[in-house]
């Protein structure tokens, strides 16, 4: 398995206390699920909504009921940037500060329900993966094939980003809770958690509970980017070989986030409607980890915890390696790990030396710099199969010359498509 020891720079955000920020003036809820932007709104400007109230509604496959974040009233439908830079319609609230809640049910004990109450549940709550994917959780669990082993993702391979870190550490009894009634509910064999070398303190945590969990195991991995990648983890945990997904090995992966977003589901009827979201960097004042509410602005946020430094700064949404340089005026949501504050760098691109350095380190065997080189050759660009990519960034990160491979070879994956 090919790879590399990044920067960690993690320590700069772990804080004893999660803080709490519940007060933005307006979210802008976003009207997107998975890939899907076409929505049947159910609310009309100047409506009054509750907490966890149910926005808009789609009949896509892979989509998911909009609930709104805060109680108050709809203001309008405007375009915000999503964390991909694309502009997304969503729905304006003024926020009453009242905490109106909708409640979505009566409330069972978590392992008491069936299968399909848990898929209804799951879907009706908006439950997605929250590393960044934004796949939908009942999709998944619904799947036909008999799921053998759950591994539970608590690698954050990403630099900067504890996130997952903060949820594993204040949240260890109820994590495991949820792993044990899922594994009771889907007829699951065995769990593997897998923790990097890094989080020691983790470990030691899951070790104090996990006496009486008898089919779930810690796994700890090696300190290196990109094996927190699902079919790296399936390789080095179970020494199974992953062509297109996890579930044709009858492995399901799911990441820290997302399973304390299925215990609120499941022992509260709560969707998802808040996440925690690491803010650090170079450039953050107080870097820590913040509960928000989906749809705030993260210029509020930076804002609530104590701003940005000065001097001349990028954010980054969803960590350096993998995620994209954004404004601040970009907005939270379900899939958003982490805000990077950073410098902006001064390296200047200069020509290809031929080294072949990203070719030696890509996790899924391309040729970046072939690639670049004939990017405008759609029929060469075919045979290289860009669509292979998975945007991890070690093509750039590696690159002696400071050339932003990673965008390239986006770029030449979208390019071809489907072809």
């Amino acid at each position: 398995m090919r790879g590399k020891k990044i920067i960690n720079r993690k320590n700069m955000s772990i804080t004893k206390n999660i803080k709490k920020f519940s007060e933005p003036d307006y979210v802008y809820i976003p009207l997107i699920s998975y890939n899907n932007t076409s929505f049947d709104v159910k609310v009309k400007i100047s409506d009054y909504v509750l907490k966890g109230q149910i926005l808009a509604i789609s009949d896509d496959k892979f989509s998911f009921p909009i609930h709104s974040s805060v109680s108050g009233t709809v203001k309008g439908i405007e375009k915000h940037s999503y964390i991909d830079n694309t502009l997304i319609d969503t729905i304006v609230i003024e926020n009453d500060f009242l905490e109106k809640e909708k409640k979505i049910g009566s409330v069972k004990k978590i392992n008491n329900y069936s299968i399909e109450e848990v898929l209804e549940l799951l879907k009706n709550a908006g439950v997605v993966g929250m590393s960044g994917t934004n796949y939908p959780t009942y999709y998944k669990y619904g799947t036909e094939l008999k799921i053998n082993t759950l591994i539970v993702n608590a690698v954050e391979a990403e630099s900067y980003i504890t996130s997952d870190f903060t949820i594993l550490n204040s949240k260890t009894s109820e994590i495991l809770e949820t792993i044990d009634a899922l594994l009771e509910i889907f007829n699951i064999n065995e769990c593997i958690i897998a923790v990097k070398d890094f989080n020691k303190k983790a470990v030691d945590d899951l070790i104090q509970y996990i006496g009486s969990y008898t089919k779930i195991k810690i796994r700890s991995v090696p300190d290196s980017y990109t094996m927190g990648w699902d079919k790296y983890l399936v390789k080095y945990l179970l020494n199974l070989d992953v062509k297109n997904n996890t579930i044709e090995k009858s492995v399901l992966v799911n990441n820290v986030s997302t399973i304390y977003s299925i215990y609120e589901a499941l022992k509260h009827r709560k969707p998802i409607i808040e996440r925690i979201v690491t803010f650090s960097g170079e450039g953050i004042k107080k870097p820590q980890n913040v509960l928000v509410k989906v749809g705030t602005k993260v210029s509020d946020v930076i804002k609530f915890i104590g701003g940005t430094k000065k001097g001349n700064y990028i954010a980054i949404i969803n960590g350096p390696m993998m995620g994209k340089m954004v404004d601040d005026d970009v907005i939270i949501t379900k899939n958003t790990t982490g805000v990077i504050i950073l410098k902006e760098s001064t390296d200047k691109e200069i020509e290809c030396i031929n080294c072949g350095k990203c070719t030696n380190i890509c996790p899924v065997r391309l040729a970046p710099v072939l690639i670049m080189d004939n990017q405008n050759n759609e029929k060469i660009l075919n045979k290289l199969n860009p669509k292979k990519c998975i945007e991890c960034g070690l093509c750039s990160y590696i690159c002696p010359s400071k050339i932003k491979l990673r965008d390239i070879v986006i770029s030449s994956k979208e390019k071809v498509g489907d072809k």
